[in-house]
């Protein structure tokens, strides 16, 4: 068999691999037509040409040139500690902030920021000394004038760098995650060392922090974002320590201090008994007076729990969560169902567990009013006597409770696990102020906020020459709907999982179901204490 050498051109090596083809009697006419393509002239043509191509760009070399050593070292410097840097950056900001030392007047790295250009060359450390940018000298500049020189510089950054003594260790990459409990823009706070390298973010959206090394801002990244480089956040303790500064001066007020709009009130009339009885399926629920009742008389111990809350607030700042996917054998996720004024809960509720009653359920409230005749015990509710339900009270066994009529009415945690262990999701619809209650690692609770939607009347004014149509004010109702919503979002948006605006009832029973069947399937952040 031929050899071929280095020299053997490409049309030398398909004339060499046609003459080998060995052609038999059944495949002649493939024989053929390969022998005719190997030998057409055009397609030795066009190999060569690609080669040529690939050869001329293989030559080229696309690697960074870096300068030469500069020829003006200050003579107080041995070559050894003087550090020519050179970094390639495009429009991005260059990852690192400076700082002037108090001691010294020099201008050191005060932070590398996490996957930016400076980070990933691996050649700029905190604490170096910053002596020269692009040939400037820095020294005698203000820290605010260098960054605009960074800031200003595309393509590439050249640096003059004094070593730091002791090159602290590169950080190890930590993964924890947080939900952002407020929206913070960098742009607007005035405290943060350098705004170009703060990273925004909105409430609910979950940060990966990769360095809280240092204990006031640390360094993130958006979940899903694309952008590898981390951005300064305020840390945790820096954020409680403003927001509590704030609450003392006044300027942030507490939910508890706030007049509380009405929420969401299953009936029209106050003595509705609310009987629930949908498609053949009783669905319990509690009425409108119990609600109101809630509200105007609290029994003693949840007062006392509202007063306690109200001596130390919770600062919204973070909630470190992970991810968590529910595992077949574990008990269903508790569903909560909280409302604004005009959300309806109760007709929802009742329409999603009466068309699957065999996989959807609801806690059976306590009364101590007297069971009337077609009631049955544990399906309309639980009848108690006065003594025991003040007993249940007191050893905090209940989620709600209210006065309406000398009777009490309550739902308690009991009957929301006695659902949950029939492997049924239960779903309950409370007021807001409860939801405290129901978040822990037991319930696992998904909280569904539901808002009625609310659409400004048209009108046509008179004498109008166009005719166009214009916005007419909200009615009285609309107002204190959104009222209701625009509170519940303030002081407890970021404990929601999902909004759900409801325009009529079958739209939002829709839309409420498709939420119900990713529950199990979908992966969700909780927070950490819930999969710990």
């Amino acid at each position: 068999m031929p050899v071929l050498s280095e020299d053997s051109g490409l049309h030398e090596t398909l004339a060499l691999l046609t003459s080998q083809l060995r052609p038999d009697s059944n495949h002649k006419e493939e024989m053929g037509f390969l022998r005719d393509v190997f030998s057409e002239k055009s397609l030795s043509y066009l190999m060569k040409a690609v080669l040529m191509v690939h050869d001329t760009v293989a030559q080229k070399n696309f690697d960074p040139v870096l300068p030469p050593l500069p020829d003006n070292i200050d003579e107080d410097f041995d070559e050894e500690s003087v550090k020519i840097v050179r970094l390639v950056k495009n429009k991005e900001p260059l990852g690192a902030t400076i700082r002037r030392d108090e001691h010294s007047g020099a201008v050191v790295v005060a932070r590398i920021m996490r996957g930016g250009a400076a980070d990933r060359s691996g050649l700029v450390h905190v604490g170096d000394e910053l002596r020269e940018v692009n040939g400037i000298a820095v020294l005698h500049k203000r820290p605010d004038e260098i960054s605009q020189i960074l800031a200003q510089s595309q393509g590439s950054i050249t640096l003059k760098i004094i070593p730091a003594t002791q090159e602290e260790d590169r950080l190890k990459e930590s993964k924890v995650f947080m939900r952002a409990l407020f929206h913070y823009n960098p742009r607007e706070d005035r405290a943060i060392p350098c705004q170009e390298a703060g990273l925004p973010f909105q409430r609910r959206q979950v940060l990966e922090v990769v360095s809280q090394d240092d204990p006031t801002w640390w360094q993130a990244k958006r979940v899903g974002d694309t952008n590898l480089r981390a951005g300064l956040i305020p840390s945790k303790r820096f954020q409680e320590r403003r927001l509590s500064y704030r609450r003392a001066a006044g300027t942030l007020p507490s939910p508890q201090s706030l007049k509380k709009p009405p929420y969401d009130q299953p009936c029209d009339k106050e003595t509705c008994d609310c009987e629930g009885y949908l498609k053949g399926h009783y669905v319990a629920g509690l009425r409108r007076s119990f609600r109101l009742g809630c509200r105007e008389r609290l029994g003693g111990l949840q007062e006392g729990k509202m007063s306690s809350g109200a001596e130390s607030p919770e600062l919204l700042t973070y909630e470190e969560v992970a991810r968590y996917q529910h595992q077949p054998g574990e008990l269903p996720r508790l569903v909560v169902l909280i409302g604004s004024l005009g959300a309806r809960l109760h007709e929802l509720k009742q329409k999603v567990v009466a068309e699957n009653p065999q996989h959807f359920g609801v806690a059976v409230p306590h009364t101590t009013r007297p069971r009337k005749s077609h009631e049955k015990e544990g399906v309309e509710y639980h009848f108690v006597s006065k003594q025991a339900f003040e007993a249940d009270l007191h050893h905090n066994k209940f989620l709600e409770h209210g006065e309406y009529k000398e009777n009490l009415y309550g739902t308690s945690l009991e009957a929301i696990q006695a659902v949950m262990a029939k492997n049924k999701v239960c779903l309950v619809d409370v007021e807001p102020e409860a939801l405290k209650q129901l978040r822990t690692s037991e319930f696992k609770p998904y909280i569904i906020f539901v808002k009625p939607a609310i659409q400004e009347k048209r009108k046509t004014p008179p004498m109008s020459p166009a005719c166009e149509d214009t916005a007419a004010p909200l009615d009285e109702e609309q107002q204190e709907m959104a009222a209701s919503a625009a509170f519940i979002d303030q002081h407890y948006g970021h404990l929601v999982d999902a909004v759900l605006v409801k325009e009529d009832l079958q739209g939002a029973y829709s839309q409420l179901i498709v939420v119900l069947e990713k529950l199990s399937k979908d992966t969700h952040w909780v927070p950490v204490s819930w999969v710990r």
